[in-house]
């Protein structure tokens, strides 16, 4: 992972606890899910909060590090008359991350994603990471019941951000992006077993999931178990 990636620890540990404020998590929560630009308008609709509180509290999450501001003029006009151009947020590129006391756990995941890839262990680990999302899968209230929700509420909480895009869930975040960026061949397939070992945990055929990289997003992708029901 590049400096440029990782906030120093005290601000992270600051840019954290600015998401304390319900308001700021939910604008967060907003700019994140949206994957793309959102702008003062659209993110004070969408709260529920005037837009000069909520330009004050996502500029502050610009900062801290958590999201990212640009300019650009909405619409087609150009030239006088065009008015001026809208200030634009998404969420930051980097990570911000805090453990107390502090851990170097990516520094030990690297050591280890370097290790797979020198000495060719690739199929070992994509079998680990397979049982492992298989007895994660398992343990799960919702394995066995076959419905779609349940699908996108497990990679939700693994950190996946799954979205519908037609019949796929796309995944918006990848858990191991740092790791994927500098070993992708070992971590993409290491990511895709875990996923086909968790759809099998749950009673999902574990080929739903599928290898669709694309930039900005998970490599993995999932065809939604609903699509069954339209043949």
């Amino acid at each position: 992972m590049a400096a440029m990636d990782t906030l120093p620890p005290d601000r992270d540990v600051a840019a954290i606890g600015l998401l304390q404020d319900p308001v700021r998590r939910a604008l967060y929560g907003h700019v994140a899910a949206a994957g793309g630009e959102v702008s003062r308008n659209q993110a004070a609709e969408a709260v529920g909060i005037q837009r000069g509180l909520a330009a004050f509290h996502l500029d502050k999450l610009v900062e801290a590090g958590l999201l990212e501001a640009s300019f650009r003029r909405l619409g087609e006009r150009r030239g006088p008359g065009a008015g001026r151009p809208a200030k634009l947020y998404r969420r930051a590129r980097g990570e911000v991350a805090a453990t107390l006391p502090p851990r170097t756990y990516e520094t030990a995941a690297r050591l280890l994603a370097e290790t797979v890839d020198q000495a060719g262990a690739d199929l070992e680990l994509q079998a680990v990471a397979r049982r492992a999302g298989r007895e994660a899968g398992r343990r799960l209230p919702e394995a066995g019941t076959g419905a779609a929700p349940a699908v996108e509420r497990v990679l939700a909480a693994r950190g996946y951000e799954p979205y519908h895009d037609g019949a796929t869930l796309r995944l918006r975040n990848c858990p191991f992006a740092n790791l994927a960026g500098e070993f992708p061949v070992v971590v993409c397939a290491m990511n895709l077993a875990l996923v086909e070992g968790l759809l099998e945990g749950m009673g999902q055929p574990p080929g739903r999931a599928a290898m669709e990289p694309a930039p900005g997003r998970c490599c993995v992708a999932v065809a939604d178990p609903s699509k069954d029901n339209e043949d």
